[in-house]
C-alpha cells in the first residue's frame, strides 16, 4: 500500500490519503509493433486496488436483481467471456435478442462505440446497460449501491481503490472497466507466427492467403490482416444476412436507413471458444460462416460494397480454401487466454 502525506500548512497538520498501485496494461509486442496505444481514461487509470475490485464485481451476483446472475454468466471465461446459447437467459427466464459479445482486448477499441450496435460511448457507460436492462440483469442502481454499501467488504475496497467508501453507480462502472482492460488475448498460434516462435502448416498459409485475397475470401476489409492484431476494424457494416430488417441495428441508433442492417465487426481471435456466430448467434458452425459468405450472400439496400459479389451470393469458394480458411482462422485462437 502506497500512502501520499499531504500537509496543510496554513491548518499545521497532516492528512494521510490513500493512493491506490497504478498497474499499466502489459501490452503485447504485436500491438507495440503495430503502434496500438491502449485508450486508458485519464479519470480511470488502471490501478491494482480496481483491477481486483473490478473482478470481484465482475463475477458477483450482487449486480443483479435478485442476487442471481453475474457478468460472467454471460460472459464466461471459458467462452472468451461470451456465452454458448444463442441468446442469453436472463434473471427471469426472459431471453435477449442478440448473441452475448466476447470480451477482449477492449482497450483498443478507438472509435468507443460498444455492444452489436455501437449504442453506447466508453466501457465505463457500457458497464450501466446490462445491469439496469429488464431482460438482463433487472437491476435498479440505487438499489446495487445500498446493497454494496451494505456489505461487509466492499465499502473497504472502493476505499482502497478510489479513496472513497461511498459507493456509487460511476465508481462501479470503473472498476469493472478497470477488469475488462486487462482481458488482453494475443497469444494464438498465429501470434506466435508472427512473432517467428513457429512455423505455420500448409493448409493455414493457404487459408491466410484465402483470407487476403479480394478474389477470393477478401475478409480483411472488415476483419485486419498481420499488419491488425486486432482483427477487427471495429466499424459497423451489412454483411449480407437478410434482405429485410426486423433488427435494424446502427440504424436504429442513428436514425439512418442507410444504417438499417448494420452490425459492429467482432474480432476473428478466439472462433474457436465463441459459438455461435453473428449478431443473432445463427451460424452454429464455422462452416456455415464460411458458406454463407461463400455462397449465401443475401443483397438489400444497405448491403456493405464490401460484399461485392453478392448477386452471385458470394465468393464462391473452392470446398479445399473453405477448409483452409477455417484452418488459418481456428490458428487466431488464444488457449492461454481462456486458461489464465
Amino acid at each position: 500500500m502506497l500512502f501520499l502525506l499531504i500537509c496543510f500548512a496554513c491548518e499545521n497538520e497532516s492528512v494521510e490519503q490513500y493512493v491506490a498501485m497504478p498497474n499499466p496494461i502489459d501490452i503485447p509486442k504485436l500491438f507495440e509493433d503495430n503502434i496500438l496505444a491502449p485508450l486508458i481514461p485519464v479519470d480511470n487509470p488502471q490501478t491494482v486496488e480496481g483491477i481486483a475490485l473490478g473482478k470481484k464485481l465482475f463475477f458477483d451476483p450482487i449486480l443483479s436483481g435478485n442476487n442471481t446472475q453475474a457478468c460472467a454468466d454471460c460472459h464466461a471465461p471459458q467462452h472468451a467471456f461470451s456465452d454458448s446459447a444463442k441468446f442469453s437467459e436472463g434473471i427471469n427466464g426472459d431471453l435477449g435478442t442478440r448473441n452475448s459479445m466476447p470480451l477482449f482486448n477492449l482497450a483498443w477499441n478507438y472509435n468507443e462505440k460498444f455492444f452489436w450496435d455501437g449504442n453506447t460511448f466508453s466501457l465505463e457507460h457500457q458497464v450501466f446497460v446490462p445491469v439496469s436492462d429488464p431482460t438482463e440483469m433487472n437491476s435498479d442502481w440505487k438499489e446495487v449501491e445500498l446493497k454494496l454499501q451494505n456489505h461487509l467488504e466492499y465499502p473497504s475496497l472502493f476505499k482502497n481503490a478510489f479513496g472513497t467508501s461511498n459507493i456509487d453507480s460511476t465508481i462501479v462502472s470503473k472498476a469493472i472497466a478497470q477488469f475488462e482492460r486487462t482481458l488482453v488475448s494475443a497469444n494464438s498460434k498465429f501470434d506466435q507466427y508472427l512473432l517467428g516462435k513457429i512455423e505455420l502448416t500448409s493448409n493455414e498459409l493457404n487459408g491466410f492467403n484465402v483470407f487476403m485475397d479480394e478474389t477470393k475470401g477478401d475478409c480483411f476489409h472488415c476483419h485486419g490482416s498481420d499488419k491488425n492484431p486486432l482483427w477487427t476494424d471495429n466499424t459497423f457494416h451489412n454483411n449480407g444476412l437478410d434482405t429485410t430488417f426486423t433488427d435494424l441495428g446502427l440504424g436504429a441508433i442513428t436514425g439512418d436507413p442507410a444504417d438499417n442492417g448494420k452490425f459492429k465487426s467482432p474480432s476473428l481471435r478466439n472462433l474457436a471458444f465463441t459459438a455461435p456466430y453473428m449478431h443473432d448467434g445463427r451460424f452454429s458452425t464455422l462452416d456455415e460462416v464460411i458458406n454463407h459468405y461463400s455462397e449465401g450472400l443475401r443483397n438489400s439496400a444497405t448491403i456493405d460494397p464490401l460484399m461485392k459479389k453478392e448477386n452471385q451470393g458470394g465468393v464462391r469458394l473452392s470446398d479445399s480454401d473453405k477448409a483452409d480458411l477455417k484452418t488459418f482462422l481456428l490458428s487466431l485462437s488464444d488457449y492461454d487466454f481462456i486458461a489464465n
